[in-house]
């Protein structure tokens, strides 16, 4: 009989020694706003994606939202020009393209991946189609080298939702690093952790100074920081004045402090042992669960790829199996659950959309059969092998 020690979460964060001082050290300067800490985990960040800059705000949706709308002003999208998105993932990535006033185009996924599937793609591309809004869900990236050759091929943008995915290769080459602009979170139940915030990552230095802008309300790029006025160039300083107070864009305040840089830099530190543990607890989950294949799917990880298990996620594929008492006996023993991120039969979409679940196959059995459970660093041996034995009293009863 295994001892619980503890309620098994999706996530946890574990604030370290150089976070605690880190954030001691900010109130101790009394500098909230933008300012080393940030200019650093943004910096260091970038470096660990391939990327050339990064830009820290409020959440990874306040980062898509921005992303998304930079972009419709800079290549003069009109409103209802089209983005398309998986029929599988967090309802904020569709979200903030209807907030854009553009209009999302579903499209299926892969049945092993749950990424959005390349082959469904070119199908739902019309005259009005602008981007591609692939999601890395779970740890892993989606399939980037098709859909980047089809975006190339029909002068399509991609902004890589990457909310759930951080430090991990697809094809030796960073993930997020290959569409115009990569969105990643640190929310709280994100592989590194923020408590909120999120990340936009470019290559593309205009987009960058854009992206800035449009989180500080739209100001003039020249004044983005309490340190920009920092001159003894009277020539410089007067430009600066008089920019100072000028908005170029219609913006947000999408902005986050110094304390959750100095939250998340510290961390950053340790970002190898947090993957490197995630990925053994899922492959032990994995290999003790595979005794119950014949009712349930685990995961897989794409050949060429790795996988930073930021979930672990399952999909029952036995008809005898009714998602709903499987979910109902791991939460009543304590092991939180969450459903495989529906999308097209959210009560608002279907108000919007209509009942459209027909018509993405995979999409739809996901829904019902699909879901996910915590794998985070912070789970022991004894924590695992007591979510063993809780799917094992839930399947010996149908062998």
């Amino acid at each position: 009989m295994h001892k619980q020690i503890r309620q098994i979460g999706i996530g946890n964060i574990s604030v370290n020694q150089t976070m605690r001082r880190y954030v001691n050290k900010t109130l101790e300067t009394s500098r909230l706003t933008y300012g080393d800490f940030t200019r650093k985990f943004e910096n260091k960040i970038a470096r660990l994606h391939g990327r050339k800059h990064a830009i820290f705000c409020s959440s990874g949706t306040g980062a898509l939202h921005v992303a998304t709308q930079v972009l419709k002003d800079k290549y003069d999208w009109e409103n209802g020009d089209e983005i398309l998105v998986p029929s599988i993932t967090f309802v904020a990535t569709a979200n903030v393209v209807l907030h854009n006033n553009l209009k999302p185009v579903f499209v299926d996924v892969e049945e092993d991946y749950f990424g959005i599937d390349p082959k469904e793609i070119e199908k739902h591309i019309s005259k009005r189609t602008r981007a591609i809004m692939p999601a890395h869900l779970f740890g892993q990236s989606c399939d980037m080298d098709p859909i980047v050759k089809i975006a190339k091929k029909n002068k399509l943008k991609i902004v890589e939702d990457s909310c759930e995915t951080m430090f991990v290769q697809y094809h030796k080459k960073p993930v997020g690093s290959m569409g115009n602009i990569s969105c990643f979170s640190t929310y709280a139940t994100h592989l590194i952790t923020t408590g909120v915030g999120g990340f936009a990552m470019t290559n593309d230095t205009d987009l960058a100074v854009r992206i800035r802008s449009y989180i500080y309300h739209g100001r003039n790029e020249s004044y983005l920081s309490i340190d920009d006025d920092n001159t003894y160039n009277k020539q410089k300083l007067s430009k600066i004045i008089k920019k100072r107070f000028s908005f170029r864009y219609l913006g947000h305040n999408f902005r986050l402090t110094e304390m959750e840089a100095a939250l998340g830099f510290g961390q950053l530190s340790t970002w190898r042992r947090i993957i490197r543990k995630r990925q053994k607890n899922a492959k032990f989950l994995t290999k003790k669960l595979s005794r119950w294949s014949k009712f349930l799917k685990t995961p897989k990880i794409r050949e060429d790829s790795t996988h930073a298990f930021m979930l672990y996620p399952l999909v029952i594929i036995d008809k005898k199996i009714k998602r709903d008492e499987l979910l109902r006996h791991l939460e009543i023993n304590n092991i939180e659950t969450r459903d495989l991120m529906p999308l097209i039969n959210q009560p608002i979409y279907k108000k919007m959309f209509g009942n459209i679940e027909k018509k993405y196959p995979v999409a739809k059995c996901l829904n019902k059969n699909g879901f996910i459970i915590g794998c985070h660093q912070d789970l022991e041996r004894d924590d695992l092998n007591y979510i063993i034995s809780v799917f094992d009293k839930f399947f010996r009863k149908f062998k």
